[in-house]
């Protein structure tokens, strides 16, 4: 009868991972964020409430229109997060840890000081190489149209006008991904230094990571938060280790290292890149973003695999030409916003300023400047500059950032956000535009200069 008795503890075992129980904490750190379900719905905590759908006035476009309630802490199994969190390279690779390279500078390993203090003496500072009191109100002007447009159930969609919104805003996305919408929008306040614990859009970001979480799927190979692409997987889980790196809450820890196993599961292991399935042969576009999401959890001090990263660079060998000062989608036939990936990706993987491809690189950048209507270019690009510096570097940033502060909607309900007419981010619509917009203008306190001592 022995196996009978397995058979039904371990039924029990299933049942409680599914049926997680509620569990709320708060103290002197902030607090604590967890949400864990089996299913891709989110948790809607007002599903019982009745809401006035009135059409906002311009005076009440930047306050949601109901306040929101206590949300529920899900907390995952213990024996999960020990799991989760004592994980190791199978491959017998070691992972990078921020002990053996990177020192705790501001909030995190190679974050930037993202302090309301620190943003306003950079911007009072002057120059041409960081922010300025208008772009700074720009962003600002932008997470607050991004509070106006979040969800009851603390989403964001790409069809910006599911919500409150009711069609007052042109522009609204086709894609489906809520989690891919919730991540850009949550990483553009934390971007800002506002996190689940702190500043005047806390509340705003609890119930965003709070829905974040709730999207996610526990499976054998980590936290699966693709929502229908690994896009959202990749946006995901820079979302959740960037809160996890600024804030120390350990409540983050284990869905940050289990958005990030999945992520490397998903790796092609045999072209190294990423797509919108798992283990799809790689597109640059969507490996840039997994990329990002790695390096995003060795600054939070979590476990990622050397070996995903060496896989990677294979990947981008494949897809360069000029011997790596120019890359392609998935073939080596150069573009602009996949060489702008590219060469972000290499600098990650530790190309230095003496590396001839990234030289020629840097200099295509230049000369091609900031786009007018590509903004996931000019994301990927300026980071790219903002992380080379010099004189191509002040001149990048005079352009770009006296263009994206003069393009910003400021009438209406549309006031605050952006939006550019280009194929690779109609998709996301208004939301994605305005997103991206915003982190662009917040290069200069996201993240330590690559080349900085000041990052290692």
């Amino acid at each position: 009868m022995s196996w009978l008795a397995s058979f039904f503890v371990h039924t029990v075992i299933l049942v409680v991972l599914a049926l997680v129980g509620l569990n709320l904490r708060s103290g002197a750190a902030g607090t604590g964020l967890t949400a864990w379900v089996a299913a891709r719905e989110p948790v809607d905590p007002w599903a019982a409430q009745e809401l006035a759908l009135e059409p906002l006035t311009e005076a009440e476009a930047v306050e949601p229109e109901v306040a929101p309630a206590e949300l529920p802490r899900l907390a995952p199994p213990a024996e999960l997060s020990a799991e989760l969190g004592a994980r190791r390279d199978v491959a017998g690779l070691n992972a990078f840890l921020p002990s053996e390279g990177f020192q705790r500078i501001g909030s995190g390993w190679g974050l930037g000081d993202r302090s309301l203090q620190a943003r306003a003496a950079m911007a009072a500072s002057g120059g041409d190489g960081g922010p300025s009191g208008e772009s700074e109100e720009a962003v600002e002007r932008g997470l607050r149209w991004l509070v106006a447009h979040q969800l009851r159930d603390g989403s964001w969609d790409f069809d910006h006008q599911q919500g409150l919104c009711q069609g007052l805003c042109r522009n609204p996305g086709t894609a489906t991904s809520r989690t891919a919408a919730t991540a850009m929008a949550l990483l553009a306040f934390l971007g800002a230094g506002y996190t689940h614990q702190s500043g005047e859009h806390r509340d705003v970001v609890r119930r965003g990571l709070y829905s974040l979480q709730s999207r996610g799927v526990i499976t054998p190979q980590g936290i699966d938060l693709q929502d229908g692409t690994m896009y959202g997987q990749g946006l995901a889980a820079v979302a959740l280790c960037e809160a996890y790196a600024m804030t120390g809450d350990p409540s983050l820890r284990a869905v940050a290292q289990g958005a990030i196993d999945f992520v490397v599961y998903a790796q092609d292991q045999e072209g190294g890149g990423w797509r919108y399935r798992p283990h799809q042969p790689g597109d640059t576009t969507v490996t840039g973003w997994q990329i990002m999401a790695l390096k995003s959890g060795q600054m939070a001090g979590l476990y990622v695999p050397l070996s995903a990263f060496y896989r990677a660079q294979q990947f981008l060998t494949q897809v360069q030409s000029d011997d790596g000062a120019q890359y392609g989608y998935m073939s080596p036939r150069p573009g602009r916003t996949t060489t702008a990936i590219g060469l972000l990706c290499r600098m990650f993987a530790g190309w230095g300023h003496q590396h001839p491809g990234l030289q020629r690189g840097v200099a295509h950048l230049a000369r091609w400047g900031p786009s007018e209507t590509n903004i996931y270019y000019n994301y990927y690009a300026t980071q790219v500059m903002f992380h080379w510096r010099g004189s191509d570097w002040k001149r990048w940033n005079r352009q770009l950032r006296a263009y994206l502060v003069a393009t910003q909607a400021g009438r209406g309900h549309e006031a605050g956000s952006w939006y550019f007419p280009d194929k690779k981010t109609a998709p996301g619509g208004r939301l994605c535009s305005t997103a991206l917009a915003i982190m662009t203008l917040e290069v200069y306190y996201r993240y330590l200069p690559l080349y900085d001592s000041r990052a290692f």
